[in-house]
């Protein structure tokens, strides 16, 4: 039987953390869930406003917000018959420049003020 290298834990502990990553970016993943990141960097909104922002019905939305909401995206508070969602985790806002800067530029990684 082969010696198991020492760094195993490690290993499995960054796949763990890769793993996780990955539902959150593919919870980003979406034209209509960025457009709703960016409203959202703004201030909270309700279901309502951010429909009428996304340009979709009711229900594509509320499926949007709730792959968002299940990754851990964004939290929600229900007030009297509307609902309000927020960002999470406000730092998605300088995730979302160094996109910008990625998208902008072949030299971003020298640019990028992160």
């Amino acid at each position: 039987m082969p010696p198991v290298p020492e760094n195993t834990d490690k290993f499995v502990k960054l796949k763990g953390s890769a793993a996780h990553r990955s539902i959150v970016v593919k919870a980003m993943a979406h034209p209509t869930r960025l457009l709703v990141m960016e409203a959202l960097m703004r201030g909270e909104q309700c279901v309502n406003d951010l429909t009428a922002m996304a340009g979709c019905d009711v229900t594509t939305l509320s499926k949007h917000l709730s792959v968002m909401k299940k990754a851990g995206l964004l939290v929600c508070e229900k007030r009297g018959l509307n609902v309000y969602y927020q960002i999470a985790c406000p730092c998605f806002a300088d995730f979302f420049r160094c996109i910008d800067l990625i998208s902008t530029t072949r030299e971003a990684h020298r640019a990028c003020a992160c």
